[in-house]
C-alpha cells in the first residue's frame, strides 16, 4: 500500500498537467451520463464536489481545476 501510495505522489510531482487533463476528462465523462437527468442537490467539500441525481446516483468530482475565492 505504501508503494502505490509513493508512486501517487511521485506523479502528482512529476506531472500535475497530466492529472489536471486526466481529472477533466473523466468529469466530463460524468457529466455527460448527467445529461437529461434533474440534480436534486450538490454540495462542495473540502476536497471534493459531491453532485446527487433524483434516481439516486451520486458523483464525485476531484482535483478541481480551478477555485474561485471570494475577496
Amino acid at each position: 500500500m505504501q508503494q502505490r501510495i509513493d508512486e501517487l505522489l511521485r506523479l502528482i510531482e512529476s506531472e500535475p498537467d497530466g492529472l489536471a487533463a486526466a481529472e477533466f476528462l473523466q468529469a466530463q465523462t460524468f457529466l455527460e451520463r448527467l445529461a437529461g437527468k434533474t440534480i436534486a442537490k450538490a454540495g462542495i467539500e473540502e476536497t471534493r464536489v459531491t453532485i446527487e441525481t433524483t434516481d439516486g446516483c451520486r458523483y464525485h468530482f476531484y482535483g478541481f481545476l480551478g477555485l474561485e475565492q471570494p475577496q
